[in-house]
Formats: structure tokens, sequence, C-alpha cells
């Protein structure tokens, strides 16, 4: 699809944010598996299950449109996730704290890239007169900066004490 308007940006960020969030699922529910801390682990399961909305979310706003959602490969969250799961699951670690901290900095960067996406597709969706797209894109903002928050917290009072 050439991209000759906003509208045609708007729509191929919109299956790049699908694409991410597929592989981020996949990633997160492997770094939940591996990670240690209670707390952390309930984090990131509601993680995918956050992920999971923002699915359906992006799915429902694409065929809105009339375009699949699976239009477009996510090689950003392609990168990243693979990362996540070199440095946050299949890396040696003497110390499951160690990797504990480690899961949340590879969640945290995902995350980072969600927030981005879900950012300038909010920014699109109003200007182009999307209100009801913004909304729903702003409710995943929302909900994807709050889990970012969380992912800290645990990091401050929980993870990275017991890691040093």
């Amino acid at each position: 699809m050439a991209l000759n308007s906003l509208k045609d940006v708007y729509l191929d960020q919109l299956q790049d944010l699908h694409s991410a969030n597929d592989q981020a699922a996949e990633a997160t529910v492997a770094l939940a598996r591996a990670a240690t801390d209670p707390e952390l682990i309930r984090a990131l399961e509601d993680g995918v299950n956050g992920i999971a909305e923002g699915l359906e979310r992006t799915a429902e706003l694409c065929g809105g449109h009339g375009v699949e959602p699976t239009g477009e490969h996510c090689r950003g969250m392609e990168g990243l996730s693979a990362e996540a799961i070199a440095h946050g699951v299949d890396a040696a670690f003497g110390d499951p704290a160690a990797r504990d901290a480690m899961i949340i900095a590879q969640y945290q960067r995902m995350v980072h890239y969600a927030v981005a996406g879900y950012g300038c597709l909010v920014a699109y969706a109003n200007r182009l007169g999307l209100h009801g797209d913004a909304a729903a894109l702003s409710a995943c903002l929302d909900h994807t900066l709050s889990g970012d928050a969380r992912m800290t917290r645990i990091a401050q009072t929980r993870v990275n004490a017991a890691a040093a």
C-alpha cells in the first residue's frame, strides 16, 4: 500500500502495532514462565492479558477500516522480543533475582515500543477525526503505561534489591 496520506500512515502503523502486540504476547508468556518473584509473575501474566486486549482492539479497528490486522510484520518488535528471550529466558543466571531484574528490563523495552506506537496512533486518530478510534487506543495506551509503572515499582521495591 502506498502511504499517500496520514490515513494511510495510520492504517500501516495500526497493522504494525497489531503485529508488535502479537509478538510481545508470546515473549511475555516466556518471560512469565522464567520469572521467580511472585509479584513479577502476576504482573507479567496481567501484561499478557493487556496485550491480548490490545490485539483485539487493533484487530477491530483495522476491520472497521477495511484492512487486515495481519497486513504488516513488525520488525522492531521482532528484534525486541528476540532480545527478551535471549537475555531474559535463555541466558544463564546464577541468581534467580538477577534473572528477574533482566526480565523487567526486557519487558519494559517491549512496553516502551508499544507506548510509542499507541501514542502516535492516538495523535493520528485525533487529527483524522477518528475520535472513537482515539478513545479506544488511548485506553490501550493508559493500560500499557500503568503496566510499565507497575514494573518499575516491582523493580524498585523488590527485585533490584534482591538482585543486588
